[in-house]
């Protein structure tokens, strides 16, 4: 009740600035708290009586599942993720809702943070759509950072400068933010780890007893890959780019590996596929496992970091009272499909990893989830015993953390609109997908429709060429192609492109496709 009470205290001091707080008495203050003490919800979910739950999320930058072997990598060497995984639950259908911008993690992370959709989030663009000059800053008042700092919690962040809700983070308590993309201690993902070990040593040294909220970002596994001279070693990759033939001990291609796109992705000149340091428009063997060495190094040292603030939670006593999210703001491609960066709508960059650990959750258990990113933040407030802002549209996932239920949704929506526009729009439902194309002034309309039961890797028919088949060592079925032009699935394809048209109105989408 006391420790409660004094954490209120702590929120109602802070909802009032320093010149003001000066004005009032302590008597009145902590009658105040009192008041709201009584109020809250005295458990959150999962948590040891009368303590609230510790959140630590981890967010990386540019990551897709298939980086992990909770996922199914054989190569990439991430212990103590794996350690999360075998601990709490993996969400195999987690995903960002997209974007309207080329820099896709913009939307995201602003989604992550406000819980609220893509064309309802500061800063959406489009035909018709229109933010007063007060929104950013009244929007900010009910995200993260704002309503875990009333609700008594201490915040921080690390993470990378920029391409986010500058007004949210802001509002964290203790911010230490840079980006951090060399392959040095001081200049790449230690450093972000070094931020959050040494809040905790802190907290540690001063007995702060209030529950916290840790936002843990990294700025790698974003190019440039610059990775640390051990690491690259190990899995044969070189920062200044390609040797003319593979490094024997590079990673293999990945299935879906193209040299080259089928179409035009609509986006001109779009940087992440044309001027990725070490990479540019080159999509050969060399460079596509080059990068893959570097992106796989990048992502083991996150892992290191990772490690060590779990070892520093242990060290308090703090482990087994922290909720533990794993994420990334988007997925990635790095040479599937013959793409290599965010701008699309295939499984490997529309999904994200996501593993949660803590109170109350099955270890190794596993769900579909239907989840957004902008389901975080509903979900962490569910667990801590916070009341969910009105404005927040996303939706709690913690009955399927709890082993209640496998989703909490039956369709999901993707866009991407960056480019030339409308853009890309996708629809998934019950292992159906369906992706359309309206770009470059209509020179590009496409349909693709995808069976995921059959075609998890979205193998199009260029997989197929008996070229490709022996370099990646691969032999898809006669059905696993993409299946929109196949007479046997014109109703399907009908059934989700209506589903498409309805999500489209019912999130607020201001374009329309041709057809």
């Amino acid at each position: 009740m006391f420790r409660s009470l004094s954490a209120t205290l702590v929120g109602c001091r802070r909802l009032f600035k320093p010149r003001v707080r000066r004005l009032i008495p302590p008597l009145a203050m902590l009658l105040l708290a009192t008041i709201i003490t009584q109020c809250i919800p005295t458990q959150a979910a999962g948590a040891e009586s009368g303590k609230r739950p510790n959140i630590l999320f981890i967010l990386t930058d540019d990551q897709a599942q298939e980086t992990l072997s909770a996922y199914g990598n054989t190569v990439c060497q991430t212990p103590n993720l794996d350690r999360l995984a075998a601990e709490g639950m993996i969400l195999h259908d987690a995903h960002h809702m997209g974007a309207w911008t080329g820099a896709v993690c913009t939307a995201s992370r602003t989604m992550i943070m406000t819980g609220r959709t893509v064309w309802r989030i500061p800063g959406a663009r489009g035909p018709g759509i229109k933010q007063a000059k007060s929104f950013r800053r009244e929007a900010a008042q009910q995200s993260m950072p704002a309503v875990f700092n009333r609700a008594g919690y201490d915040t921080f962040r690390t993470c990378k400068k920029g391409n986010s809700f500058k007004e949210a983070n802001n509002l964290f308590a203790v911010s230490k933010v840079a980006t951090k993309r060399d392959g040095t201690a001081a200049g790449g993902s230690q450093w972000h780890g070094d931020q959050v070990v040494e809040y905790l040593k802190q907290r540690q040294a001063a007995h702060d007893q209030d529950p916290f909220l840790i936002y843990f970002g990294f700025s790698h596994p974003h190019d440039p890959r610059n990775a640390t001279p051990e690491l690259a070693a190990k899995y044969g990759a070189h920062n200044e780019g390609p040797s003319e033939k593979p490094d024997p001990k590079a990673p293999a291609l990945q299935v879906n590996y193209l040299p080259k796109h089928p179409f035009h992705h609509g986006h001109p000149n779009l940087r992440d596929e044309v001027a990725v340091q070490g990479v540019l428009t080159k999509r050969d063997e060399a460079t596509v496992r080059n990068e893959l060495g570097r992106e796989y190094a990048c992502i083991e040292n996150v892992d290191r970091q990772i490690g060590r603030v779990l070892k520093q939670l242990e060290s308090m006593g703090e482990l087994e009272n922290t909720y533990i999210f794993f994420t990334a703001d988007h997925g990635i491609a790095v040479g599937r499909h013959g793409l290599m960066g965010k701008q699309n709508l295939y499984e490997h960059t529309w999904r994200v990893p996501l593993i949660v650990r803590g109170p109350g959750i099955k270890a190794g258990s596993e769900a579909s989830g239907y989840t957004y990113l902008l389901d975080v933040l509903p979900t962490l407030c569910d667990l801590a015993g916070i009341e969910i802002p009105d404005v927040v549209e996303g939706r709690s996932f913690r009955a399927v953390l709890e082993g209640k239920a496998s989703r909490i949704r039956d369709v999901l929506y993707g866009v991407y609109s960056g480019g030339t526009k409308p853009g890309m729009r996708s629809i998934k439902t019950n292992g159906w997908k369906l992706i359309k194309y309206d770009v470059l002034d209509g020179q590009v309309r496409e349909t693709q429709l995808f069976n995921l039961h059959e075609n998890p890797n979205e193998f199009l028919v260029e997989h197929h060429a008996e070229g490709l088949k022996k370099l990646l060592g691969i032999r898809p079925t006669k059905s696993q192609i993409d299946l929109a032009e196949t007479a046997t699935y014109a109703g399907k394809r009908r059934e989700l492109e209506a589903l498409l048209r309805k999500e489209m109105a019912r999130l607020g989408d201001p374009y329309q496709l041709a057809d």
